[in-house]
């Protein structure tokens, strides 16, 4: 029975050399794509895009659904490379520090998540992804990112992305952020919450305020919904900054990220681009070193 047990774990976190099943197949994925024409099409992003939050017992999910104006070939390619992840995952203000490396179980990501500006790496949170590639078809991509732990009482960390293409040189993209918790985490977060995030919203419009503006989703569902989104915007910004010579790409997708964070300010908005661009070009030279 512990034996049991111990392999069931094992599948759920993708850590015991066997490709973990899929999230749905090109036709599954197409038909999200048809079925959320509506919601694509008209909403407050400026964007092709929908979000979706849930709150399950123990658990946080946030889902973008995204039609980027790439090339599927561009996308599939870029996100078959766990050292691309990297340059993906190190754009968002709070990731400090990434680096590939080849563990026992296959490839995986060694990242730093903080948040200040000069905060030592040794104080940072050290997460360990493995990363899989589930599927590498002609019309259907997924990839994935999983680790056990993570900080303050945080567990089971998901981050997975599947796309289609689309015609006229589009790919249509899902990108799913999730992560558990138990008691340690859930009070982290209440202390979060009831402190420097009690004013801070996420996407989901639910009602209205008194003066007739959108009442955005707060708490935790605003907070997972708010990390989606600066994953969904770093991948955005990585493809495009694969238009431009490589001497370029750097400096592409740190200003391209932090012009597509600036369109959602009371969201996303947590310092001036003179401070998120220093602190990201020393970042990146420190992403060029395996660091314990």
């Amino acid at each position: 029975m512990f034996r049991k047990a111990v392999f069931l774990l094992c599948l759920a976190i993708g850590c015991c050399g066997l490709a973990p099943a899929a999230l749905a197949d090109a036709g599954e994925l197409r038909a999200r794509h048809e079925q959320l024409q509506e919601q694509l099409r008209n909403n407050p992003y400026g964007r092709t895009l929908h979000i979706v939050s849930t709150e399950e017992p123990e658990r946080l999910t946030g889902d973008v659904f995204a039609v980027l104006d790439h090339p599927f070939a561009r996308v599939s390619t870029a996100l078959q490379d766990p050292a691309h992840w990297c340059d993906i995952l190190l754009l968002p203000f709070n990731t400090k520090y990434c680096h590939a490396v080849e563990g026992t179980n296959g490839p995986g990501l060694r990242v730093r998540i903080g948040r200040k500006f000069d905060q030592p790496l040794e104080q940072a949170y050290r997460i360990d992804f493995g990363w899989n590639k589930v599927a590498a078809q002609p019309d259907y991509f997924e990839s994935r990112l999983v680790a056990p732990q993570g900080p303050v009482g945080t567990r089971d960390y998901r981050i997975s992305v599947a796309a289609v293409p689309l015609e006229r040189g589009k790919t249509f993209l899902r990108l799913t952020y999730s992560y558990g918790y138990g008691l340690t985490g859930r009070l982290a977060m209440q202390a979060y919450l009831g402190t420097v995030g009690a004013d801070k919203v996420g996407f989901s419009v639910v009602g209205k305020e008194s003066d007739g503006q959108p009442q955005y989703i707060g708490g935790v569902r605003g907070a997972i919904e708010r990390n989606a989104m600066r994953y969904y915007l770093a991948i955005d910004s990585y493809l495009d900054s694969l238009t431009v010579p490589p001497a370029q790409q750097l400096e592409r997708r740190i200003q391209g990220w932090f012009d597509a964070t600036e369109r959602y300010p009371r969201q996303l908005r947590e310092m001036d681009r003179a401070t998120y661009v220093a602190m990201k070009r020393l970042e990146h030279e420190r992403q060029q070193t395996v660091i314990d």
